[in-house]
């Protein structure tokens, strides 16, 4: 992996089921950032350092993706569902010192972000989602342009070993495109990021499990999700999306959340959806706002948990 974060201390951190890795910076109250896919937590390179300024910041890698642990997958997704994913990283946090802290995630990251913040919301002193609808609102709204849009969400949920033999022909062909497609321009993603991901997505175990991952999407996530359709995210929630991506143009974005959280604020960015390269600048600066930051001094200081 590239040392795209240099000022970032990376290791890896046992869970019950799985190591996770990381990248930890700075010091005061924990932030977890979650990517999204086909990405790692290097995604975050642009925005990371800067709000290592003010929290402890821990880059991870969901399982399954990056340097993470990446267990075989089973029937319907169950090792990759968003609960066993977010319960990965509380425990993580946990080991790190925080027994609470603020979670921002971009897709999938953010799905995962979702649920835990409604299993474990004790835990969870603020949530940032990044271009995202709840997941069983995309499946229940699904039309034609959604099925066009998000085509891989049915692609890559298919039975095992189909969407992994497709994927698996030529990888980095397909995560340049998904990125291209994805955003509005290319270039906004760096050279050493994009060796990271063409790395990381290179490896067999990684394309089956993040096809375990969109599984789960498709199956247990939805199980879990209707469930707990009465509860809310209690925490404060903060929404962000790309004014030129789909989620933006297609769904009445804070609407959605608003059934589902108790206290949203959020606004569209210029991006498309991977705002914290496309647009870093307006991505910190929305981040910094609903964290208190900024004016660079942290809304609550205190000291990291021993």
């Amino acid at each position: 992996m590239t040392q795209i974060l240099p000022s970032f201390t990376a290791s890896t951190i046992a869970t019950t089921n799985v190591p996770i890795s990381v990248r930890v910076a700075g010091a005061g109250p924990g932030l977890l950032l979650l990517h999204g896919y086909p990405q790692t937590g290097a995604m975050w390179h642009k925005i990371a350092p800067q709000l290592a300024e003010d929290y402890t910041v821990v880059v991870a890698d969901l399982r399954g993706y990056g340097a993470s642990g990446k267990p075989s997958g089973q029937p319907g997704g169950t090792l990759y569902s968003k609960r066993v994913t977010a319960q990965d990283l509380i425990e993580v946090m946990g080991t790190l010192g925080f027994e609470t802290f603020t979670v921002a995630g971009h897709d999938r990251g953010a799905r995962v972000a979702h649920r835990m913040a409604l299993d474990h919301p004790a835990r969870i002193e603020r949530l940032a989602v990044l271009d995202i609808i709840p997941t069983l609102q995309v499946f229940r709204s699904a039309d034609e342009t959604m099925a066009r849009v998000y085509y891989h969400w049915f692609m890559l949920s298919q039975p095992f070993d189909l969407p992994e033999r497709l994927v698996g022909a030529d990888p980095e062909f397909y995560l340049r495109w998904c990125l291209r497609t994805w955003s509005t321009d290319f270039a906004a993603f760096s050279e050493p990021a994009l060796e990271e991901y063409i790395a990381a997505f290179s490896d067999p175990a990684t394309v089956h499990a993040t096809c375990e991952d969109y599984r789960a999407g498709a199956g247990i996530d939805l199980e879990h999700d209707e469930a707990d359709l009465d509860t809310k995210i209690s925490c404060p929630l903060l929404v962000l999306w790309g004014e030129h991506g789909f989620v933006g143009k297609a769904y009445d974005v804070l609407g959605e959340w608003g059934k589902r959280a108790e206290n949203v604020t959020g606004e569209a960015l210029p991006s498309a959806h991977f705002l914290p390269e496309e647009a870093p600048a307006e991505t910190l600066a929305a981040l910094r706002r609903f964290l208190g930051t900024d004016d660079h001094r942290p809304a609550h200081p205190r000291l990291r948990p021993t």
